[in-house]
């Protein structure tokens, strides 16, 4: 019997909550959902799809005043109040009577369960994106590989993390490119400064099915390289407006391989002798390189300088 009560109480304060006047009315639909019965949400589903709908009429009567005579006594501001309480109070009973339908579909998104519909909450899933990013990439590979069985051989490619973090990432490089930064007289922190702008810290470094390719300096595969390579996504800057391509890289056994690799495709090209000439001066360097077409990103050697000068590397003791 309680609950039947309850029922008709809340069903009272529902019908004055829906009049667009009645403050009182709306406060009192909100404590009526603070007590968890499922009319609440419905009522508040209504009373979104409510506002939907004024935001509808409204637009139409912007547009509806653009042509109106501004001489006209129809025209005034007075009208137009009473006209605007009206559309408000048209747009809730629109709603009550499901005219659009957008409250059934908002009710069972945000109910605990719906035929069809996915609770909100799964939805957030607490907001960790990079968990749901996973799966997907995972899902997509592994329909690749039940489609295109013969993948691995196209050299298809992919990008994952190879670091836990910054700090695993520069222990782990430093001793390799302070043996290879000497036959380029440059600081070693320089090479570690444009691999991280390069793969993100580590954290999109290039995959294979045979696993990492240890490209760290985004070097690309001409018909002059003989190894492995790996075909992935990346981003060209045309007339400076980034464009999604793919494209070959070189793929390495190891990062020693790569760190020599880049010191001997900067020094056999001739197009970064002028780089090279200015090894001394890490921002001068990449600013040549950049300009000798390494990269096509604008931003390119700003964006080196900026990770050479931040705290992560500056004050990295190895």
């Amino acid at each position: 019997m309680d609950s039947i009560d309850n029922s008709v109480k809340f069903q009272g304060q529902f019908e004055m909550s829906r009049n667009a006047n009645d403050i009182q009315g709306l406060d009192k639909l909100r404590r009526a959902a603070q007590n968890g019965d499922d009319a609440a949400l419905e009522e508040a589903a209504k009373q979104f799809e409510a506002i939907f709908v004024q935001m509808m009429l409204k637009s139409m009567r912007k547009a509806q005043d653009v042509m109106a005579d501004k001489d006209s006594p129809f025209n005034s501001e007075q009208v137009k109040f009473y006209r605007d309480m009206h559309d408000q109070q048209l747009a809730s009973d629109m709603s009550n009577n499901g005219s659009i339908g957008l409250a059934d579909i908002i009710m069972q998104q945000l109910s605990k369960g719906g035929d069809g519909f996915t609770p909100a909450s799964v939805i957030r899933n607490d907001g960790n994106l990079s968990d749901i990013n996973r799966h997907s990439v995972q899902s997509i590979k592994q329909a690749q590989q039940t489609v295109l069985p013969d993948a691995s051989s196209t050299g298809a490619g992919f990008k994952d993390a190879a670091f836990s973090g910054q700090q695993n990432f520069m222990d782990a490089l430093y001793p390799v490119a302070q043996r290879v930064a000497q036959e380029l007289d440059i600081e070693p922190k320089a090479l570690l400064a444009q691999a991280a702008v390069e793969t993100g810290w580590g954290q999109y470094m290039m995959h294979t099915d045979k696993g990492n390719t240890h490209n760290l300096f985004g070097i690309k595969a001409g018909k002059a390289w003989q190894g492995d390579t790996a075909r992935v996504n990346t981003l060209e800057f045309e007339q400076g407006l980034a464009t999604p391509k793919k494209a070959e890289f070189r793929a390495y056994g190891s990062f020693d391989d790569a760190m020599q690799d880049y010191v001997s495709f900067v020094k056999e090209n001739p197009r970064y002798q002028q780089a090279l000439k200015n090894t001394n001066d890490p921002k001068r360097y990449f600013e040549e390189l950049q300009q000798a077409g390494y990269a096509t990103d604008p931003a390119y050697a700003q964006k080196i300088i900026s990770v050479l000068n931040s705290d992560s590397l500056s004050n990295y003791q190895p």
